[in-house]
């Protein structure tokens, strides 16, 4: 590897924007791929660099045959991360879940009571209001955001900031009813139809109940979006 591309794919990792490097098997020659560019020797046909973003979107390395030789895709991207709005029942169970999946979990919530270490030891916790701990992590497109206080106080500003975002899945907490007022009162903001990014109601529908198989289904769900074909929309009300 040219020591260029090392440099670039630290500073995309730094900056949680995920790049490929390609190599031709044959002999060596490489090309590195981010979302809008590309460089190196390799040249790329179309077809070939739609797939490699294809599989950098959903972080899947691995050996590509392609009509010019075989290549290998290596990706490189930060873990894929998750923001939890509200410090409640169903986030106590969609945390560990959630890490064990591979995500790097964040919870929002101002409500100290809430938010208290012991109802989520060793989880990392921001007690600033939604729209300031969003504005100060940002949301990027490997980011995915479940608004669960079920308080359009906490929710609505979250909900507002995902969908002026790139974050790959935006799920709400509420019933077709609450939903619907919400819509009513975003539409107001002026979000239009960024509305139709949100899952609500979240979670596939699985018939469970409990905070534990709420949690399952919300876990399954973003994990579906996120690993849908580039254009697609899956599981979306």
């Amino acid at each position: 590897m040219k020591v260029e591309f090392f440099e670039r794919i630290l500073a995309a990792r730094r900056a949680r924007q995920p790049v490929a490097l390609v190599t031709r098997v044959e002999d060596g020659v490489q090309a590195l791929v981010d979302a809008g560019s590309v460089a190196g020797e390799l040249v790329l046909d179309a077809a070939t660099l739609a797939e490699v973003r294809e599989r950098l979107c959903s972080d899947r390395s691995g050996p590509l045959d392609t009509g010019g030789g075989a290549l290998f895709v290596r990706c490189h991207a930060a873990a894929p991360r998750l923001v939890i709005i509200g410090a409640v029942h169903i986030t106590q169970a969609l945390v560990p879940m959630a890490a064990m999946a591979g995500f790097e979990v964040l919870v929002v919530d101002p409500r100290r009571a809430f938010a208290a270490p012991a109802r989520l030891p060793g989880v990392s916790v921001s007690t600033a209001w939604p729209d300031e701990a969003l504005a100060a992590v940002g949301l990027d497109a490997r980011t995915a955001l479940v608004a669960l206080s079920h308080d359009p106080k906490l929710d609505d500003p979250a909900l507002v900031a995902a969908l002026r975002s790139p974050a790959f899945y935006i799920g709400a907490l509420g019933s077709t009813r609450t939903h619907a007022k919400r819509v009513e009162r975003l539409t107001e903001a002026g979000l239009g139809d960024a509305l139709q990014r949100i899952h609500a109601p979240i979670g596939l529908d699985l018939g469970g109940r409990s905070p534990a198989e709420i949690a399952v289904s919300i876990l399954a769900q973003l994990i579906q979006v996120r690993h849908a074909p580039a254009g697609t929309t899956r599981a979306v009300p």
